[in-house]
């Protein structure tokens, strides 16, 4: 059988042990038979892959899957080979009603005593199990007398209510699928329809990947990630990376990463500390972790603009004299950032995102909460990563600090305003080791992470509009620990390319006012406000272009009494 889905499609909807419709029959994928392998920082890679499992690994539901890649396990990075495909196979196999009468039958091809010849389909509810990840189909008695079952569909999705009986005799069988436990002994399986998220939910990072390692190995390794924060938190003023001074903490990295003895790089470090040719890198008092996450955000900030970049000043510059948009950027790009709570939108006509599953759960969409199953590579004791590379267009948008600080405090968040933009940041960053949410306060990470998501979500669905993409064209990576996220398009989809560079250069202006003054009340509603202010009528997007599963989402955030946008 031969069916054509698209890279996208397929990266997220036919990977291993995943269920899906084609052609009236349920069928499990089995592999990517055809694969091509990426020339990708495979190290970036599993970075991102430890933080984003983190969850699993505290919980002790990921199998040793993020200690095995601290252990240096292998991980192959795959794309699909758009000319061969996926293998698949029917499952559930045994189970197959008939279209006419609804007797079921453990072959597809069997004669149905109705007489009927209208064709099968698969029985499309499965068995799942949250705590061991397993998949099976489910078991169907058959009247002992008569040797057949019938399946009558209570016309809702729920297991529970579908009832089985003898097509002869009538005789009740059995109500829902029973109570199975599962074969690792740690409990029942659940049924539901095999496409319910909760069967199957794949798990991907987002990372930023120049084709170019050599800059991927400079930025990373020769002292790049504290030079990356020291330029975002100093307002990214210098075009990219590149043109930033190395700090002393850069060179300090530098030199360990040869070996050399820490009194011996003190010593060289004292040498250079006078030296104009290095710049000072923020004392930022924060723990590990952050630390760790704030620069790697930076990272990625950093390697999305090393090739592409337009700010406004740029559009500023371009204008000749009285230009009919002379007057635009000038005047109303600026005054509608303002308005908008903005800092800067910025365009990256050239960013390379990688999008990457390495594994899915069964059960809840929250991270930790049940058995995280990776993949596994074939004949080895690595992994396999099923990616995406792409270079697209992007908007990156960053919000004004000060202005986020003003909305923290109506949080009831002590943070004071900095002289200037920098130390701005630099308080907000600090207070995060004070607001970790381990005293029952608030999370500040939490609490910005729902801003700059909620912020984002409303972003794409006016930016779908103006830039004429398709709402699940678009794709979000947020950055809270720097206020600001991308909305990047996908490259293979229609009516990409192009799409936001013209509402960039054109209707900026008009995109953000709409951002702020369109309607943003939900259909939902009283509804929908009362269970947190987010529903599929007002912020929520599609899986491919939201990764959090729409958690940690309010319009309240945005709207509300204190919201940033009031």
């Amino acid at each position: 059988m031969v069916e054509y889905r698209s890279v996208s499609q397929v990266l997220f909807g036919f990977l291993p042990e995943q269920t899906v419709d084609l052609k009236g029959r349920v069928w499990k994928v089995k592999d990517w038979v055809h694969f091509s392998r990426n020339d990708i920082d495979v190290a970036s890679i599993k970075r991102a892959i430890i933080r984003h499992a983190g969850a699993w690994e505290a919980s002790g539901k990921d199998g040793d899957f993020v200690t095995n890649l601290r252990k240096g396990f292998p991980i192959q990075v795959v794309t699909i080979d758009e000319d061969n495909g996926v293998k698949i196979e029917p499952f559930p196999n045994k189970s197959w009603v008939c279209r006419s009468c609804f007797r079921v039958h453990s072959e597809p091809d069997a004669p149905c005593p109705c007489g009927k010849d209208i064709g099968k389909s698969n029985l499309y509810f499965v068995g799942y199990h949250d705590e061991c990840g397993a998949l099976r189909e489910p078991y169907i008695p058959k009247c002992k007398e008569h040797k057949q079952v019938r399946v009558n569909f209570p016309g809702t999705a729920s297991a529970a209510e579908i009832v089985f009986d003898c097509p002869v005799c009538n005789a009740p069988l059995r109500k829902g699928f029973g109570n199975v436990s599962c074969e690792c002994g740690k409990g029942n399986l659940k049924f539901l329809p095999h496409r319910a998220s909760s069967v199957y939910t794949p798990h991907s990072v987002v990372i930023v990947n120049p084709p170019d390692k050599e800059k991927i190995r400079v930025l990373t390794e020769a002292g790049g990630p504290p030079r990356a924060l020291s330029w975002v938190l100093s307002g990214m003023e210098e075009d990219n990376i590149e043109q930033v001074k190395s700090s002393s903490e850069s060179l300090r990295r530098t030199l360990q990463s040869q070996g050399l003895p820490d009194d011996v790089i003190d010593k060289m470090l004292q040498a250079a500390g006078t030296s104009d040719e290095f710049d000072s890198v923020p004392n930022l008092r924060l723990i590990r972790e952050h630390q760790e996450e704030a620069e790697a955000q930076a990272v990625i900030l950093a390697l999305a603009t090393l090739d592409s970049r337009v700010q406004i000043k740029d559009l500023i510059a371009s204008v000749q004299g009285e230009s009919r948009f002379t007057k635009v950027y000038q005047r109303d790009y600026l005054s509608s950032l303002s308005k908008a709570g903005l800092k800067s939108v910025e365009l990256i006509d050239k960013f390379p995102v990688l999008t990457a599953q390495y594994g899915y759960t069964r059960g809840g969409h929250k991270p930790g909460e049940d058995k995280l199953t990776p993949f596994k590579s074939k004949g080895s004791k690595g992994y396999t990563i099923y990616s995406d590379l792409a270079q697209t267009e992007a908007l990156y948008v960053q919000l004004e600090p000060n202005r986020v600080i003003d909305w923290l405090q109506g949080e009831g968040f002590n943070i004071i305003q900095g002289q200037d933009e920098k130390s701005s940041r630099q308080n907000i960053l600090e207070a995060i080791n004070k607001y970790d949410g381990t005293g029952g306060e608030q999370s500040l990470v939490d609490v910005l992470q729902k801003l700059i998501h909620s912020y984002a979500h409303r972003f794409i669905r006016v930016a779908s509009v103006f830039s004429g993409i398709d709402r699940n064209g678009l794709s979000e990576l947020l950055l809270p620990y720097h206020l600001g996220f991308f909305i990047y398009g996908a490259a293979k989809g229609d009516f990409v390319l192009g799409g936001l560079q013209a509402v960039f250069e054109t209707e900026l202006h008009k995109l953000l006012d709409a951002v702020l003054y369109e309607d943003h009340r939900c259909a939902m509603d009283p509804a929908c406000h009362d269970s947190g202010g987010a529903c599929m009528g007002c912020l929520h997007l599609g899986e491919p272009s939201c990764r959090h599963f729409n958690m940690n989402l309010s319009r309240k955030t945005l709207f509300g009494r204190k919201g940033y946008l009031r």
